[in-house]
């Protein structure tokens, strides 16, 4: 049993030494003129024998390192048998002169997992120093006036109002067209349409046929014009079956509708009969005038 066991620690302290790294190094950009609030860049290098890598349990975690240093970043690269730590440290050390403070070292575990189990041994990257600065005089000299102690105010330079206030102009005079453009095109005010107003157009061609000679044709020509005015506000071509589901849709023109029936009858004699003279005498030209009258005068009123 003791070759064995002396066997076994041989083993175990081999692989022990295989595990311990070959060196150790850590590198900052510099290590003097930091001041309060600055951020320390640093990289640990560690160099292992082949198959060993650093155990990601074991890297230090992000946060304070002592009551003036905290540990704001880690990153790990490897290139081979080359372990790289980069690390960002944040000083918070309020330093009323030029001094010199240790980082503290932190411990890694190095671990090798094979077909026989796995290896790991510990290793220390050491403490380094790094180098304060304070950002104030710690006795600046004596003055009598305590305003003294402070800096005079910047003197900036003194400019012309002038070539802004020309281009801002310039630029409001060509928004105005733009913007009459853009209100035309979206039919803004003042170049909203007014709604069309189909009776008064219709009153207007039945007060201008008035005033003409009596005709048949003048007759059915101011018929007409009461028709295109009551097809323009029904959307589609009123017939006289559809005279009651109009008036349903517009109730302010419903006053008119025994007027508007006995159009209808006189426009179905004087289109369809052929009795022109009897279509008179159901309406006349002036009593269909003064039904689109009234029609516009609701128009407008709705």
């Amino acid at each position: 049993m003791r070759p064995l066991l002396a066997g076994l620690l041989i083993l175990l302290a081999a692989a022990s030494a295989t595990a311990q790294p070959r060196t150790v190094e850590v590198r900052v950009p510099r290590t003097f003129g930091y001041f309060l609030g600055d951020l320390v860049e640093a990289i640990v290098e560690v160099e292992t024998e082949p198959g060993f890598t650093i155990q990601a349990a074991s890297l230090p975690q992000p946060g304070p390192v002592t009551y003036w240093l905290d540990l704001r970043r880690v990153e790990t690269e490897t290139a081979g048998t080359r372990h790289r730590l980069h690390l960002t440290y944040q000083t918070f050390y309020a330093a009323i002169d030029a001094r010199t403070l240790e980082v503290p070292g932190f411990p890694l575990v190095l671990t090798s997992a094979d077909t026989h189990g796995a290896t790991t041994a510990p290793i220390q990257v050491p403490a380094w120093n790094l180098g304060v600065s304070p950002i104030r005089e710690v006795q600046p000299a004596r003055r009598a006036d305590p305003a003294e102690y402070l800096r005079p105010d910047g003197q900036g330079p003194r400019l012309d109002p002038a070539p802004p206030r020309t281009a801002a102009l310039a630029l409001a005079a060509l928004a105005l067209p733009a913007l009459l453009l853009l209100a035309r095109d979206r039919a803004w005010w003042p170049f909203r349409p007014r709604p069309a107003r189909a009776f008064a157009e219709a009153a207007r061609r039945l007060r201008s046929l008035a005033r003409q000679p009596d005709s048949e044709a003048g007759y059915r020509e101011g018929l007409l014009a009461l028709h295109r005015g009551l097809d323009a506000k029904a959307g589609s071509r009123l017939l006289a079956d559809d005279l009651d589901a109009f008036l349903g849709r517009h109730p302010a023109y419903r006053p008119q509708a025994d007027n508007l029936a006995r159009f209808f009858a006189a426009s179905r004699l004087a289109f369809f009969g052929n009795a022109v003279a009897e279509a008179r005498c159901r309406m006349p030209l002036a009593e269909a005038e003064a039904t689109a009258r009234q029609l516009a005068v609701a128009e407008r009123a709705a």
